[in-house]
């Protein structure tokens, strides 16, 4: 049965909802996991990969439980589409069982932290069908609508509240992913990442990706993130009072300051400063505070998204 969250989602109705950090570079660096292509779902194959991303899960479960705040629960499935699936070695069917997998695990989450102090949410996580700092191939609405439906209808059947499109470099894959979810039922909402200078990989504005994607689906997706990228790569452009920067209420940005480049062909973990990335969100939250969703992506763990907010909640 669907949970209530996907008719109204509560981390639209005021107060601030904290999800996970950098699940895959948690699991490489820190737990010491092979991640093929980082595939953080092929750890649901055994037992032992299993229980890491249960630990991983309920340790940002208790810090939303010690803040009292909501949590969104984003599935280990950002690589669990066909293209990337099946360089792993899953067929269709076990590719499916994998996207069910993840989402029983949050359930089992949820069942644990739920209350009216914490909500829960469950999100299931799509990633971009090609790379997600520098993409070769792009597609058309229509192919992005067909290529990412069958992960959204499983995403579905499995009772999740929502979807996350996490890292889209470009307006095209966005649309069709939002068109998906739609057509199922499903709120999504849609993270952009930036380069250094604010702009997708495409060269676009975010501005005129965000609006190139709510003309062109239907009632465009519930809200926007901006994902990959450190505050100080992209809060220049998020200044200007209009109604496409209202329309981002989530953030999860990298520890690093570091470029795509830069990270790409980094060998060691780079985790910035906890404190320092907390009071960036903290400034960037008192200049926008629509924004509602607080989390991380690559180099942030638990530490960072505590200090995140222990200071907006200051």
């Amino acid at each position: 049965m669907a949970h209530q969250s996907r008719k109204a989602l509560p981390q639209l109705a005021g107060g601030l909802f904290l999800t996970d950090g950098g699940i895959e570079t948690t699991l490489i660096f820190r737990e010491g996991f092979e991640l093929s292509y980082f595939a953080a779902f092929d750890l649901l194959k055994h037992d032992a990969g299993t229980e890491a991303l249960r630990r991983y899960f309920r340790a940002y479960a208790a810090i939303a439980r010690e803040h009292g705040v909501g949590i969104i629960l984003e599935s280990a499935t950002w690589r669990a589409n066909p293209d990337w699936g099946v360089k792993i070695g899953y067929v269709a069917e076990a590719l499916a069982e994998m996207n069910r997998k993840a989402i029983e695990l949050l359930q089992s989450i949820r069942e644990e932290f739920q209350s009216d102090q914490t909500p829960v949410v469950i999100s299931g996580c799509l990633g971009p069908r090609d790379d997600g700092y520098n993409p070769k191939a792009w597609m058309s609405p229509e192919e992005a609508q067909r290529y990412h439906g069958a992960q959204v209808a499983v995403f579905r059947e499995a009772g999740v509240d929502m979807v996350s499109a996490i890292t889209m470099t470009y307006p095209e894959e966005a649309i069709g992913i939002t068109r998906t979810a739609h057509a199922v039922g499903l709120p999504a909402a849609i993270s952009f990442t930036v380069e250094t200078d604010g702009r997708l990989p495409n060269g676009q504005t975010l501005k005129e990706a965000i609006e190139q994607v709510d003309r062109a689906a239907d009632r465009g997706p519930a809200y926007y993130m901006i994902n990959c990228a450190h505050p100080t790569h992209f809060d220049g452009v998020l200044t200007t009072g209009e109604t496409w920067v209202s329309r981002i209420r989530g953030l999860r940005a990298n520890a690093s300051t570091k470029s795509h480049a830069e990270l790409n062909e980094a060998t060691t973990l780079d985790a910035g400063d906890p404190q320092q990335l907390g009071e960036d969100y903290r400034r960037l939250t008192r200049q926008l505070p629509h924004l509602s969703v607080l989390g991380g992506c690559c180099g942030t763990d638990e530490r960072h998204i505590d200090a995140i907010f222990r200071a907006c909640l200051a």
